[in-house]
């Protein structure tokens, strides 16, 4: 059974970098394709970035393309959230998610291991 934790959560100012890692345990990393997902109050859970097993094919929603960057060292069972130029609009509760069996749609319903979250608020 794969743990994830996640770790990195913090306050920051508008236009702030903040970077999310989360450790996993259980079992081979390799055997997964994760991803980031957030959510704000009142809000839906978002997908934001998940890659592929070995790392090659990455995907971000539209509201974080070309500010996050998402890596995983599978030999470390490490997976990162790179998040860069932060808005107000990023604040969340951000969790870390797999899902065993071939690389698919960043979809939540699609993953079945959960994190518990870190919170990110960027606030001035």
């Amino acid at each position: 059974q794969l743990r994830l934790v996640e770790s990195g959560g913090a306050l920051v100012q508008p236009g702030g970098s903040l970077k999310l890692s989360c450790v996993t345990s259980g079992s081979l990393l390799d055997y997964y394709f994760v991803g980031w997902f957030r959510q704000a109050p009142g809000k839906e859970r978002e997908g934001v970035s998940c890659i592929s097993k070995k790392g090659e094919t990455q995907y971000y929603s539209d509201s974080v393309k070309g500010r996050f960057t998402i890596s995983r060292d599978n030999d470390n069972n490490v997976i990162w959230l790179q998040m860069n130029n932060l808005n107000p609009e990023d604040t969340g509760v951000y969790s870390c998610a797999a899902r065993v069996g071939r690389d698919t749609a960043c979809d939540a319903d699609l993953f079945g291991y959960w994190g518990q979250g870190t919170q990110v608020t960027v606030s001035s």
